[in-house]
This record gives structure tokens, sequence and C-alpha cells, in this order.
């Protein structure tokens, strides 16, 4: 009951009008955000690499209302690109697809998706195609396999919750494809995605083996679990050990501030993790879907509602 109030909060327009006002609010949101702008967030990219972490970065918004805004956005990303290349930061991009306007017709969001996949792959980065909700997976797969089929650097994200994901990615393994497996976090109804977190989990764990078979890794796919549930990280890697697997056979993807220490623990031992970092003003829905995926963080957010104790110096 948790998680669907609050994803019913990330989809309230008055919620997402006044309580992003509120410093305490903000406040809470540092944990998971470390500014809003570009610059902060290849600072803590630069922090997070020289700890041996590289990045995934991305500038939080959706749903644009005319073309003049999705190109903005677009020549947002592309300065970005050139940003992360003059900074020699290992910090790829992570766009959505309403925000390069998808919503305004497909052709929209296929040029100013195009425009950041050329100016990336220019400087030699990768950029991800995230996937929203159930309604526009059709639309997002198909500006992927159209974009994919001039650009080797872009990847797509897929989400385990979503019943048809496994046809889904059976459909794109041909492609070598960039994957990055998300358990999901938009409300959806039961008949079009799983509502059980052991059932979501069991669907993840599936279809992590199912990209980590012989015949999917021939074709060269790069596969990203995105998870910070440490359990199934370790039952990942327990079957990739069974199995042989090269430890560089995937890669785990993470939120910037959310299981630290996880984190670590894999780049310790070599593993290969990378970080996403997200930035930009229009972050209230994104960060209340953070908290729907895992609300033992709310904790965090209550915590700071209390005042904070005197300084003893």
């Amino acid at each position: 009951m948790l998680r669907s109030t609050l994803l019913r909060i990330s989809e309230n327009e008055w919620c997402n009008g006044k309580l992003p006002r509120y410093g305490v609010v903000k406040r809470a949101v540092r944990r998971f955000m470390p500014g809003e702008t570009l610059d902060d967030a290849l600072d803590a990219a630069e922090r997070m690499e020289r700890n041996g972490i590289p990045t995934l970065i991305t500038c939080l918004g959706e749903n644009v209302a005319d073309e003049a805004e999705a190109n903005a956005v677009a020549d947002h990303y592309v300065a970005a690109a050139g940003t992360v290349a003059a900074r020699g930061l290992d910090a790829e991009l992570s766009v959505k697809p309403t925000h390069l306007g998808l919503d305004l017709g497909i052709a929209v969001a296929e040029r100013t998706i195009r425009r950041v996949t050329e100016a990336a792959e220019a400087m030699g980065n990768w950029v991800w195609l995230d996937m929203e909700y159930s309604r526009y997976v059709d639309p997002t797969l198909e500006l992927y396999r159209s974009i994919r089929a001039d650009h080797t650097k872009f990847g797509i994200c897929l989400q385990a919750y979503l019943y048809r994901t496994p046809a889904d990615l059976e459909s794109l393994i041909p492609l070598g494809p960039g994957i990055r497996l998300v358990k999901g976090a938009y409300a959806e109804p039961p008949d079009v995605a799983i509502p059980e977190k052991p059932a979501v989990d069991q669907a993840f764990f599936d279809l992590a083996v199912r990209m980590l078979a012989d015949d999917a890794q021939q074709t060269g796919m790069r596969a990203g679990f995105a998870t910070h549930d440490a359990a199934l990280i370790r039952r990942i890697e327990a079957w990739a050990l069974g199995k042989g697997l090269d430890p560089g056979a995937y890669e785990c993807q993470m939120l910037y501030g959310i299981a630290q220490e996880e984190q670590k623990r894999l780049a310790r031992q070599d593993k290969l993790v990378r970080v996403l970092i997200s930035y930009g003003e229009h972050w209230f829905p994104w960060y209340v879907r953070r908290l729907a995926e895992r609300p033992a963080n709310l904790g965090f957010v209550l915590r700071s509602f209390l005042p904070r104790r005197p300084s003893r110096d």
C-alpha cells in the first residue's frame, strides 16, 4: 500500500507543484541527487571515478509540451556530451523519450534522440534510452531499433515487472544490444505488470540469466543489471560464477546515494559497477518513484523532518 501511495503522489499535479518548494523535501533529496546542474552531476561523477566507479548522468524531466522544449533538451545533452569528453570522464548519458518529445510524435523524438546519440558517439560515448510507462514501450522500442541500426553505442532499458518483457528481450537479442534491466517503478495495472515483489525479483533473475546465455552474449550484447537488491545481485553473481562467466560479462548499475557499501564491495572485487547520477529542476516525480522502489528509504526522509540536535562545539 505504501508503494502505491507513493506512486500516486509522484503523478499528482498538486504535489509536483507544491512539495518541492519545501526546504525539508529539498534536503531529503540531496541523498539521491548531488545538485540541479550539469556541473553538480559531473563533479559528483569525478568523485565517483576517483574511487574506481564510472557513471551515467541524466537530466530529469519528462513529457515536454512542444518541439522548442524538446530541442532545448537535445541541445543540453549535446553540450553535456562535449563537456563530459572535455573533462575526460567515463560518464555515459541516459535520456527519457518523453523528455525529448515522444508525446509530440515519434518523428520528433527520433530527430532529437539521433542528435544526442550522434554527438555522444562522436566522442566515443554511449547513450541509454530509458523506459517509461507501459503505453510508451512500443514507440520506445521502435525508436531504439531505428537508431540502433546506425549507432552501436546505444542502449535501452527494459522493465522486469512487465509481462511483455521476455518477448521484448527475445526480439532485441539479435541486434547485439545494450540492455539495462530494471525492476520497474511506475504505477501499472495488474494485468500489465507483476504486482508482487517476489515474483518481480524472480522475473528479474530469469531475464538476467537469459541475457547472460551463450547465444545472447555471442551477439555482443552489453548487459547491465540495475538494482540495489543485494540478495538478487549475489544470486546473479553465484549463477554467473557457476557458469564460469567472465566478471566482465555484465555490469551492476545503481543510483547515486543508494547502496553505497554494495557499490564499494563490487568495485573492490573488480566487478563492473556504474552509478546513475540525476540532476535538474524537475526532480520530484523521479524522487518519489525512487522511494516507491524501496519504501525503506522513506525513513531517511522522515528523519529529515526531525529537529537537528544542537552542536556541542
